[in-house]
């Protein structure tokens, strides 16, 4: 299934990348490479794609950027290698967001799958007890919000294609990988099955609890259009996503957040 994101770009797979329109800004990519994230893997000495991943901080409509650092919105693409990584699918290294100098709060992110099949997998902690821990699996044209704090990795569901998602997040965005490290990883490792699906053994070195694997939320109560380009949802109105990088303006919402 082919989505389209609301403005001119596409993912490229010889080399990874992304192209942009004329009228599309955006950054030259940075590539993650095998040894970048291996330290992050069950198997840190598997085999996978030399370059994992390719991410692209900071694109959209040229006529749109001046808006967007005004807001302190920036609008982030990703696209994966297809493959696997030993036993384990395609992924990212797994993180928490630092906490924005300009709101005071680790901020949330709102992902949007364009082609292939993702599972967004997040834990409320990093710490020994990970609180509730969900594994949210997506496809094209679907949304999965990560609220403020918690912990998160995007995962390829099928190892047969790419996987390219795009993302609202907070302008001064930043990363924490320490107590996910402490850790090896988050408190639940996604495995390759025999025939193909994604299935999940638990890390040891969290307290035992339980996953609940699910589809998407209805995100209503965050503003969010269900089956609208998350780029044109801003373009009709640029104030929908200013809890991303304000996430205050969401505070009771986060209380009983479920993604």
């Amino acid at each position: 299934m082919e989505f389209n994101p609301g403005f001119d770009i596409k993912p490229t797979v010889n080399p990874m990348g992304f192209l942009y329109g004329n009228d599309v800004f955006g950054p030259q990519v940075e590539n993650r490479r095998l040894d970048d994230i291996r330290k992050s893997l069950r198997n840190p000495g598997c085999e996978g794609p030399e370059t994992v991943y390719s991410i692209a901080m900071d694109v959209g409509k040229k006529e749109h950027l001046k808006r967007l650092e005004k807001l302190h919105l920036l609008f982030g693409v990703v696209t994966y290698a297809a493959g696997r990584l030993g036993d384990e699918p395609v992924r990212s290294q797994g993180h928490i967001h630092k906490v924005s100098p300009l709101s005071g709060w680790s901020t949330p992110e709102v992902y949007e799958i364009w082609s292939g099949r993702a599972i967004i997998y997040m834990q409320e902690t990093a710490k020994d007890n990970p609180g509730h821990c969900f594994a949210v699996e997506a496809g094209p044209g679907e949304v999965v919000v990560v609220p403020p704090y918690w912990a998160h990795v995007t995962v390829s569901a099928d190892a047969e294609q790419p996987l390219t998602f795009g993302a609202w997040c907070d302008r001064a965005y930043g990363f924490q990988y320490d107590d996910v490290r402490a850790h090896n990883g988050l408190a639940w490792f996604p495995i390759i099955q025999e025939d193909g699906t994604i299935g999940w053994l638990q890390n040891p070195a969290y307290n035992e609890g339980a996953l609940q694997i699910k589809s998407p939320s209805d995100y209503s109560l965050l503003g969010i259009e269900k089956g609208k380009p998350i780029y044109t949802q801003f373009e009709e109105d640029e104030s929908r996503f200013l809890f991303v990088p304000h996430p205050a303006l969401k505070r009771t919402e986060w209380k009983s957040f479920i993604p």
